[in-house]
C-alpha cells in the first residue's frame, strides 16, 4: 500500500502535467545550489517551472494518465521542467543555461502528447520566439501591402502621366 507522502506527491505531479504543452527532463548533477537557483530563475523568466520528483511516481503519472512513456530518460536524477505557453522559450532557457553549465545534461521530454529526445529538445530550442514569430509575419503582410498600394497607385498615375503627355503634345502641335 502506498504511503500517503507518495499519494499526495503523485496528486501534485498530475496536477502540474494538466494541461501542458511540454515538459523537459534534465539531469542536474554537478551544479551547485547557486547554479540551481540561477537555473529556476532563467526558466521563471520563461514563464517555467522547474520540479524534482522520483522518477517512479512521474512514471505512475504519466502511465495513469495515458501520457507517452518518458522512461528513456527517467533514470537518475532528474529535474522536471514545466514550460509554459511559449514551449520554445523553455527549451531556450535550458539551451542556453546549458552552454554555460556542462553539467547540466538535457536528456528529453514530452512535447503535444509525445515524447521528445535530448536533440529534438535542442531543435525546439533553436525555433524563433513567439514574439519574433509574430514580428516576421506582420513584416510580411506589410510589405505584401506596401507593394499592392504601390501598384494600385501605380495605375492612376500612369494614367495621368499619359494623359499630361498627350496634353502637352496637343498645344505644341
Amino acid at each position: 500500500m502506498p504511503n500517503a507522502q507518495n499519494v499526495e506527491t503523485l496528486a501534485k505531479i498530475k496536477e502540474d502535467l494538466t494541461d501542458i504543452p511540454a515538459m523537459w527532463v534534465v539531469d542536474y548533477r554537478g551544479l551547485t545550489v547557486k547554479e540551481i537557483q540561477a537555473l529556476r530563475g532563467a526558466i521563471r523568466e520563461a514563464d517555467a517551472s522547474m520540479k524534482v520528483y522520483k522518477n517512479t511516481l512521474m512514471h505512475i503519472a504519466l502511465e495513469e494518465m495515458h501520457l507517452p512513456n518518458c522512461d528513456e530518460v527517467l533514470a537518475g536524477p532528474s529535474a522536471f521542467i514545466f514550460s509554459g505557453e511559449d514551449v520554445a522559450a523553455s527549451a531556450k532557457a535550458l539551451k542556453e543555461f546549458a552552454k554555460k553549465n556542462p553539467n547540466l545534461e538535457i536528456k528529453g521530454g514530452m512535447m503535444d502528447g509525445q515524447f521528445v529526445d535530448a536533440a529534438q529538445v535542442e531543435a525546439i530550442a533553436s525555433l524563433p520566439s513567439r514574439e519574433q514569430l509574430y514580428a516576421q509575419i506582420a513584416g510580411a503582410i506589410a510589405g505584401v501591402a506596401r507593394g499592392l498600394a504601390v501598384t494600385i497607385n501605380g495605375v492612376p498615375s500612369g494614367l495621368a502621366r499619359a494623359i499630361n503627355a498627350v496634353s502637352e503634345q496637343k498645344p505644341a502641335a
